[in-house]
Protein backbone atom coordinates (compact mmCIF):
# COMPACT_ATOMS: atom_id res chain seq x y z
CA UNK A 1 0.00 0.00 0.00
CA UNK A 2 2.83 2.04 0.78
CA UNK A 3 4.81 1.89 -2.10
CA UNK A 4 1.52 2.24 -4.66
CA UNK A 5 1.16 5.47 -2.90
CA UNK A 6 4.92 6.51 -3.23
CA UNK A 7 4.88 5.64 -6.99
CA UNK A 8 1.44 7.44 -7.37
CA UNK A 9 2.81 10.58 -5.66
CA UNK A 10 6.22 10.44 -7.86
CA UNK A 11 3.91 10.06 -11.06
CA UNK A 12 2.40 12.99 -10.17
CA UNK A 13 5.11 15.10 -9.82
CA UNK A 14 6.36 13.90 -12.87
CA UNK A 15 3.79 15.09 -14.43
CA UNK A 16 3.55 18.60 -12.73
CA UNK A 17 6.97 19.04 -13.39
CA UNK A 18 6.65 18.18 -17.10
CA UNK A 19 3.91 20.15 -17.81
CA UNK A 20 5.99 23.21 -16.94
CA UNK A 21 7.73 24.77 -20.35
CA UNK A 22 8.71 27.56 -18.96
CA UNK A 23 12.54 28.25 -19.33
CA UNK A 24 15.52 30.31 -19.07
CA UNK A 25 15.77 33.28 -21.55
CA UNK A 26 16.59 36.78 -22.01
CA UNK A 27 14.39 39.23 -22.14
CA UNK A 28 14.75 40.07 -25.86
CA UNK A 29 13.30 36.37 -26.35
CA UNK A 30 10.60 37.07 -24.04
CA UNK A 31 9.17 40.15 -25.93
CA UNK A 32 10.19 39.35 -29.38
CA UNK A 33 8.08 35.90 -28.70
CA UNK A 34 5.47 37.99 -28.23
CA UNK A 35 6.06 40.17 -32.09
CA UNK A 36 7.54 43.00 -30.49
CA UNK A 37 9.75 43.65 -32.61
CA UNK A 38 9.94 47.76 -32.65
CA UNK A 39 10.10 49.21 -28.69
CA UNK A 40 8.39 52.88 -30.16
CA UNK A 41 6.83 53.84 -26.22
CA UNK A 42 8.28 52.18 -22.50
CA UNK A 43 6.21 53.09 -19.78
CA UNK A 44 8.01 52.15 -16.33
CA UNK A 45 5.82 52.44 -13.12
CA UNK A 46 6.96 52.69 -9.54
CA UNK A 47 5.18 50.39 -7.75
CA UNK A 48 5.33 51.96 -4.17
CA UNK A 49 4.64 55.65 -5.21
CA UNK A 50 2.02 54.24 -8.48
CA UNK A 51 4.02 57.23 -10.18
CA UNK A 52 5.28 56.53 -13.82
CA UNK A 53 7.33 57.53 -16.70
CA UNK A 54 6.54 57.32 -20.66
CA UNK A 55 9.89 57.58 -22.86
CA UNK A 56 9.27 58.09 -26.41
CA UNK A 57 12.75 59.43 -27.59
CA UNK A 58 14.40 56.29 -29.80
CA UNK A 59 17.94 57.27 -27.99
CA UNK A 60 16.15 56.75 -24.16
CA UNK A 61 14.34 53.95 -25.64
CA UNK A 62 17.64 52.45 -27.02
CA UNK A 63 19.82 52.63 -23.84
CA UNK A 64 17.28 51.60 -21.72
CA UNK A 65 16.81 48.22 -24.34
CA UNK A 66 20.63 48.22 -24.08
CA UNK A 67 20.38 47.84 -20.57
CA UNK A 68 18.12 45.31 -19.99
CA UNK A 69 17.88 43.26 -23.07
CA UNK A 70 20.31 40.42 -22.36
CA UNK A 71 19.50 39.69 -18.66
CA UNK A 72 18.13 35.87 -18.33
CA UNK A 73 15.15 35.07 -16.52
CA UNK A 74 15.10 32.09 -15.20
CA UNK A 75 11.84 30.19 -13.40
CA UNK A 76 11.66 30.34 -9.92
CA UNK A 77 11.42 26.95 -8.33
CA UNK A 78 8.69 28.03 -5.62
CA UNK A 79 5.49 29.51 -7.90
CA UNK A 80 3.30 30.33 -5.51
CA UNK A 81 1.58 34.04 -5.74
CA UNK A 82 3.04 36.56 -4.76
CA UNK A 83 2.24 40.09 -3.91
CA UNK A 84 2.81 43.47 -5.14
CA UNK A 85 5.64 44.48 -7.37
CA UNK A 86 8.63 47.39 -7.38
CA UNK A 87 9.03 48.06 -10.89
CA UNK A 88 6.47 47.26 -13.76
CA UNK A 89 7.56 47.82 -17.28
CA UNK A 90 5.74 47.84 -21.00
CA UNK A 91 7.10 48.03 -23.97
CA UNK A 92 4.85 49.53 -27.10
CA UNK A 93 5.15 48.14 -30.99
CA UNK A 94 2.20 50.30 -32.08
CA UNK A 95 -0.85 48.80 -30.20
CA UNK A 96 1.03 45.81 -29.01
CA UNK A 97 1.92 45.73 -25.48
CA UNK A 98 4.46 43.51 -23.62
CA UNK A 99 4.17 44.25 -19.92
CA UNK A 100 6.36 42.47 -16.88
CA UNK A 101 7.66 43.25 -13.72
CA UNK A 102 10.58 42.72 -12.74
CA UNK A 103 9.82 39.19 -11.27
CA UNK A 104 6.92 37.99 -13.12
CA UNK A 105 6.07 37.79 -17.03
CA UNK A 106 2.94 36.22 -17.83
CA UNK A 107 1.84 33.99 -14.93
CA UNK A 108 5.53 32.95 -13.94
CA UNK A 109 7.44 34.37 -11.18
CA UNK A 110 11.34 34.27 -12.37
CA UNK A 111 15.18 35.28 -10.66
CA UNK A 112 17.06 37.70 -13.14
CA UNK A 113 20.68 37.40 -13.40
CA UNK A 114 22.17 40.15 -13.30
CA UNK A 115 19.33 41.35 -10.79
CA UNK A 116 17.45 43.23 -13.53
CA UNK A 117 15.86 45.59 -9.75
CA UNK A 118 19.30 48.17 -9.73
CA UNK A 119 19.37 48.22 -13.46
CA UNK A 120 15.67 49.28 -13.61
CA UNK A 121 15.77 51.65 -10.29
CA UNK A 122 18.82 53.59 -11.23
CA UNK A 123 17.83 54.06 -15.09
CA UNK A 124 13.99 55.72 -13.55
CA UNK A 125 15.40 57.71 -10.97
CA UNK A 126 18.07 59.00 -13.17
CA UNK A 127 15.25 59.59 -16.04
CA UNK A 128 14.77 63.41 -16.74
CA UNK A 129 10.91 63.21 -17.13
CA UNK A 130 8.34 64.45 -14.76
CA UNK A 131 6.37 61.79 -13.25
CA UNK A 132 2.60 61.38 -14.21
Amino acid sequence: MKKSMFLMLFVILFLLSACSNEKTQTLEDFYKDAKIEKVHKVIIQDGSTGYSKTITKHEQISEFLDLIKNIKFTPQDNQEKSVGWRYSIALFDGEKEFKFTLHQIGNTYYDSNPDIHPIVENYYKQLDIVEE
